[in-house]
């Protein structure tokens, strides 16, 4: 393969490019979500009971998380496109590994590989558009990112409640996994031909410590609270909570050290001090616990309390798909008129969606069909989908080229581990209170401290830079 070409000279970004890449980005977004619908059968085909249950959605998340930022470094040594060709083969291996798994340990330890790809594959999505594409073109591209991101992640359980309704072949759950493989396939010849190479100009080395503490303090917080409720808080969970903040401390001190140093640490504290960085991450924060536990929950309220099954469970969230991709391929438009005032209406609306949807399950939650929640969750879609792609070009308007790559590391980790934790806090608060409160009690309690997540993102579009560049 021929050496990547620097940043500043790399060729644009043409339209079956720009899709190639967004078939990648679509792959790790579908598989957080796309697992959702299939538990309760993966439960009684494998006998994988709880722990091991929550251990195949956050396994992958775990491992994702962990990982994002230095495949964004990785890329920027390397080479982008190469990292992407090397992430997506092995999604499309460790995908097979997931369908043909045999026992329920063998799922989580393929999740976790599962999850490993992606973390190799995702940032160069961003950092590629980042570094090829400007203007109105970059504009167009990270709306069409979010987009994807946003609608990818409500269709992952749309499809997967398609796919194992349907037992392929008497494939039942395993083909949610399997159908990757061909759609890896292609976009591996498709990113041969259509995707240019980038690098950074000045590509800086792995830092060791920063990788190895920035692991440690994900996860020392992501698995105790992922699995300590259904494993029922043993030592070895408070340990590792206790843990945390050491780690977590460490890593800000190390990073900060290197950077005084002279030397490129795994996330530049600069970058970070960046205002439109740092306020865009900390509103993507509350954002991402929602929309992690929201999608969660949701999948298990629907089979599990209204007793739908995994198709009828899925279709039910197509209002938000088709409304989230309304929203963000108007915000281009709207966020060039209106500035961050455009983010904060999203927000806005994301929250009234929400309490329609809270309303729709409480006042109507005997009898509630597939149609029932459209209207709630068609506004909640269309306020997200306003809000994150202004979001996310916010993010990555202000971080150099040469820096794509950890850029987009660190937006996509903070997604993703926040993400995690959504499952893992909302999901446990929620699975916790059933057995005592009853499902339809339960479920209000947790939408309703997801609200009180959504309004402490409607503050904090406040803090978002007044324009967009």
């Amino acid at each position: 393969m021929p050496a990547p070409s620097p940043a500043s000279a790399s060729p644009g970004l043409r339209p079956l490019g720009l899709a190639t890449v967004l078939l990648g980005a679509a792959l790790p977004f579908l598989d957080f979500f796309i697992v959702n619908v299939a538990l309760p059968t993966i439960d009684r085909d494998l006998h994988a009971g709880p722990a091991l249950l929550e251990m195949v959605v956050g396994g992958y998340g775990i491992a994702y998380a962990v990982l994002l930022v230095l495949g964004g470094r990785l890329g920027d040594m390397v080479g982008r496109r190469r990292l992407f060709l090397w992430g997506t083969a092995a999604f499309g291996v460790t995908s097979v590994a997931c369908g043909l798994a045999p026992d329920a340990w063998t799922l989580v330890v393929a999740r976790v590989a599962q999850g490993a790809a992606s973390a190799l594959m995702l940032p160069q999505v961003l950092a590629t558009i980042q570094a090829t594409t400007s203007g109105a073109r970059r504009t167009k591209a990270l709306s069409l990112y979010s987009g994807t991101a946003g609608v990818v992640s409500a269709v992952g359980q749309v499809l997967g409640g398609v796919l194992v309704s349907a037992d392929l072949a008497g494939t039942g759950w395993r083909s949610i996994f399997l159908i990757n493989a061909p759609i890896a396939a292609a976009a591996l010849l498709l990113a041969v031909r259509a995707v240019p190479e980038t690098r950074s100009e000045r590509p800086a080395g792995v830092d060791g410590w920063g990788t190895a503490l920035l692991s440690l303090s994900l996860v020392s917080l992501l698995v105790p609270l992922t699995e300590g409720r259904a494993a029922g808080w043993p030592l070895w969970s408070w340990v590792l909570l206790a843990l945390f903040p050491v780690a977590a401390v460490a890593f800000v001190v190390v990073e900060r050290r290197l950077e005084r140093a002279g030397r490129v640490p795994l996330v530049p504290p600069s970058l970070l001090r960046v205002h439109a960085v740092r306020s865009g991450l900390t509103l993507i924060m509350p954002f991402s616990i929602g929309w992690g536990g929201f999608m969660f929950v949701l999948a298990v309220a629907l089979q599990e309390g209204l007793r739908m099954g995994p198709s009828a469970a899925g279709l039910t969230l197509v209002p938000m798909c088709v409304t989230f991709l309304i929203g963000s391929l108007a915000g281009p438009r709207l966020a060039s008129r209106y500035g961050r005032r455009l983010a904060t209406a999203g927000a806005l609306v994301q929250a009234a969606g929400l309490a329609i949807v809270a309303a729709t399950f409480w006042f109507g939650w005997h009898g509630l069909g597939v149609l029932g929640l459209a209207p709630g969750l068609a506004v909640q879609g269309l306020g997200q989908g306003l809000l994150m792609p202004l979001t996310i070009r916010l993010v990555l308007s202000e971080v150099p080229v040469d820096r794509a790559g950890v850029g987009s590391g660190v937006l996509v980790t903070t997604q993703q581990a926040f993400m995690a934790l959504g499952v893992a806090t909302l999901g446990s608060l929620f699975l916790s209170l059933t057995p005592g409160s009853g499902m339809r009690e339960a479920l209000m309690i947790t939408l309703a401290v997801q609200l009180v997540a959504v309004a402490v993102t409607v503050l904090l579009t406040l803090r978002l830079p007044r324009t967009v560049r």
